[in-house]
């Protein structure tokens, strides 16, 4: 049995971190973490985060790149990444336990946010498998809708708008 590593990185202060390696798939659990850091009030103050894996790392965000148009990324942009991430892989699970491997899955997602809620979350996806049949297709679609771990802890409205190219 292989023993576990760890993965170094730097949180958002610059601290160097372990964190031990993910579990593959069919280990028992995985665990991904990630840091943030906010100094100053709501309006004017500022934050960076970072996670685990080092692919962000110190990313700025704030108000104005929340609540305005400033450049910049922030959480609800985040979950709109996360879930069409996600949705993408389930898609292509559920596709495969029918027999179907598709040659391509594209995923869009634009959350709400309304009144400090996310409302909704809406999944615009193009999925090409030539040779499918499109109601296997479609119950792939509806399975990976459901069955995604992103889609199961978010507690809001989820659509799925699909094109299917066969």
């Amino acid at each position: 049995m292989a023993s576990a590593r760890s993965l170094g990185y730097r949180d958002c202060g610059g601290n160097a971190t372990a964190i031990p390696a993910p579990s593959r798939i069919g280990g028992s659990s995985v665990k991904r973490t990630a840091n943030a850091a906010w100094s100053g009030n709501l309006k004017t103050g500022h934050g960076r985060f970072s996670v685990g894996s080092g692919a962000i790392k110190n990313q700025k965000f704030d108000f104005r790149t929340r609540f305005e148009d400033e450049p910049g990324t922030n959480p609800e942009e985040l979950i709109a990444a996360a879930h069409a991430a996600c949705f993408s892989m389930a898609f292509s699970a559920q596709l495969g336990e029918r027999g179907i491997t598709p040659d391509s899955i594209e995923t869009a997602c634009a959350v709400t946010f309304e009144n400090l809620a996310l409302t909704r979350s809406v999944l615009t996806t193009t999925v090409t498998a030539r040779g499918a049949d499109r109601a296997k297709v479609d119950e792939a679609a509806a399975a990976a809708k459901a069955g995604c771990p992103i889609s199961k802890v978010l507690n809001l409205e989820i659509a799925l708008e699909l094109a299917i190219v066969v």
